[in-house]
């Protein structure tokens, strides 16, 4: 069934408001893919916080046009899916991998994090980033440590005082 103008219209005003608020962006082939693995990928997406969306290349052209994301319009050829992280930069890239292991048939074309285009064997790269809950627990172990070597050193000091003064008493009682 055709679009009408108004349609295209408004896939391709959702499509851009979603793209100048996401942190990166997955472009991947689904050619063989059933429609049942597709309703597992959308969900699979859902869960992990990734609008997920299959767009006409030419809609897709025009709604990243001015994007950050401009820089993926090369790679629009063919049936894609674009994946875009809404939460935390890796999450689109980690459901993209996650399902990419039980399908052969989908196969990632490009990616662009922060209007940089990575080549598609990147996807490892960039679903290993951390989580925005690892990033703040990595940031406050880090900023932790110096208070908790701080106290330990003073604690050292009167703990040090304490022993050799159990030291010069168990001298005087054996002498």
């Amino acid at each position: 069934m055709a679009l009408s103008f108004n349609e295209k219209e408004a896939i391709v005003a959702e499509v851009a408001e979603v793209a100048n608020s996401a942190l990166s962006v997955v472009v991947a082939e689904y050619a063989g893919l059933e429609s049942t693995d597709m309703d597992d990928l959308r969900a699979k997406a859902r869960e992990g916080g990734v609008y997920l969306r299959v767009v006409k290349n030419t809609l897709a052209r025009r709604a990243l046009e001015g994007t950050e994301y401009a820089c993926l319009q090369e790679s629009l050829v063919g049936p894609l899916v674009m994946a875009f992280s809404q939460e935390d930069p890796g999450s689109a890239a980690r459901v993209v991998k996650d399902f990419a292991k039980e399908n052969d048939n989908l196969a990632v074309k490009a990616l662009s994090i922060g209007g940089q285009l990575l080549e598609a064997s990147e996807l490892d790269r960039l679903a290993k980033l951390p989580t925005k809950d690892q990033a703040i627990s990595m940031l406050m172990s880090v900023m932790q440590a110096p208070v908790t070597k701080l106290a330990r050193t003073l604690n050292e000091v009167p703990g040090k005082l304490v022993r050799t003064v159990a030291a010069i008493r168990d001298d005087k009682q054996a002498a």
